[in-house]
């Protein structure tokens, strides 16, 4: 019997260091399958982003008739571009045994745990406002006003802290690897899970 694959959200604000966490946990070795779901967006490709790799860009146009056909697990509008996460194939990996992470923010994770109330919700967070609006600079990637908006936005998001289920303060990345690692471990222990995965154990311990 195959061991249905656990879905974690991770959510943060830009420039905590979450795509670097979940990039150097999938670098270790996993006792079991796991990845990121490629989300459809219909911003524009940064330096060095590939289609159906990084994301899947899309039209406007396109991704609205994705929202009618309700395609997706959840969707937002973000700084002027939409975001949103494909449901079947997000399904299809999980009854393969694949644990999934979705990187998504507070709002699509409050829509995923109406469909999903079994996700386990992670919050990464910046040290400090000084050291999230360093790193924002450091990327080379914004002009003043939208670093601005992003250290605004940030705020907000850190607002909705108590909507997750753990929180991962991004101060050492080391530590808050191993705090990720330790969360995903956890998940995989728990009973439901154990029994699944060792059913036949448990007959033979339990036969008379």
């Amino acid at each position: 019997m195959t061991v249905p694959g656990n879905l974690f959200i991770l959510s943060a604000p830009s420039g905590a260091g979450k795509s670097s966490l979940i990039s150097a946990y999938l670098q270790q070795d996993s006792a079991r399958p796991i990845q990121v779901s490629v989300s459809h967006t219909t911003r524009q490709p940064r330096p060095g982003e590939e289609d159906g790799s990084h994301y899947h860009f899309v039209s406007v146009e396109k991704f609205k008739s994705s929202v009618k056909s309700n395609d997706f697990y959840e969707w937002a509008e973000v700084f002027g571009n939409y975001y949103g996460t494909s449901e079947s194939a997000i399904d299809e990996q999980l009854a393969k045994g694949v644990d999934v992470f979705l990187d998504i923010d507070w709002q699509g994770a409050q829509q995923v745990r109406l469909k999903k109330p079994q996700v386990t919700t992670v919050f990464i967070c910046p040290p400090s406002r000084e050291e999230l609006e360093q790193r924002l600079r450091k990327r080379g990637q914004d002009d003043d006003a939208t670093i601005q908006g992003r250290m605004d936005r940030a705020q907000a998001e850190c607002s909705h802290y108590q909507e997750f289920d753990y929180i991962i303060i991004n101060d050492n990345f080391d530590n808050a690897l191993n705090e990720l690692t330790i969360i995903v471990e956890n998940q995989r222990l728990k009973q439901a899970q154990q029994a699944l995965k060792h059913q036949e154990l448990f007959n033979r311990l339990l036969q008379k």
